[in-house]
C-alpha cells in the first residue's frame, strides 16, 4: 500500500544565485551614468521575436523577476518599438517575420541599437540552412551587439546590455 504522507512532504528547491551587493551597486551606478550620458533617461527595451523556440524569452523575462530586477538598473521593457531605444531580437530570422523586424526597426526612433540574443539570432543557430530561415538578425538590420548562448543566462544578458551602454556612452 502507498503511504499518503509521502505526497505531502515538501521538497526544498535549489536556491538561486545570490547577487553580490557590491557588484550590484557598481553595476547600477555604471548603467545609470552611461544611460544618462547617452540618452538623458532610462533605457527602454523592445523585444522582437523573429521565430524563436522560447528559450531566450524565458531568460529575458527572468531579468524582470525578483532576482535580477532589471528596472533597478534603469532598464525596462516596453511593448512598442516607438517607445524603445533598444530592439532585442531572439530566434532565427524566418521568412514570414522579416517584414515585422523591418517595421520594428523603422518605427524605433534614433538613437537606436539592435541586440541579437542567442545563437539563433546571431547566425540562425541550429536552424541555419532551413528553407524557412533567412539567417540571423544581421542579414536585415544592423546589429550593434550579439550575445551568444543557447540560451544565454540572465547575468550574461545584463552584462551585455551594460557593455552596450558603456561603449556608446563614450
Amino acid at each position: 500500500m502507498i503511504d499518503p504522507r509521502r505526497f505531502w512532504r515538501r521538497h526544498a528547491a535549489d536556491p538561486g544565485p545570490t547577487p553580490d551587493a557590491e557588484t550590484t551597486q557598481s553595476l547600477a551606478a555604471r548603467l545609470d551614468s552611461a544611460s544618462q550620458q547617452r540618452l538623458g533617461r532610462s533605457l527602454a527595451i523592445c523585444h522582437v521575436n523573429a521565430g524563436s523556440c522560447g528559450g531566450c524569452e524565458l531568460e529575458l523575462r527572468a531579468l524582470t523577476g525578483v532576482l535580477y530586477d532589471l528596472e533597478r538598473y534603469g532598464l525596462r521593457f516596453v511593448d512598442s518599438p516607438r517607445h524603445a531605444d533598444v530592439l532585442v531580437t531572439t530566434g532565427p530570422l524566418t521568412r514570414t517575420l522579416r517584414t515585422a523586424l523591418e517595421q520594428a526597426w523603422d518605427a524605433t526612433p534614433d538613437p537606436k541599437w539592435v541586440v541579437a540574443v542567442g545563437d539563433c539570432a546571431v547566425d540562425g543557430g541550429v536552424f541555419k540552412g532551413s528553407y524557412a530561415v533567412l539567417a540571423g538578425t544581421g542579414s536585415v538590420v544592423p546589429v550593434d551587439l550579439t550575445i551568444s548562448g543557447c540560451p544565454p543566462t540572465p547575468a550574461r544578458l545584463l552584462a551585455g546590455l551594460r557593455a552596450l551602454l558603456e561603449a556608446n556612452a563614450r
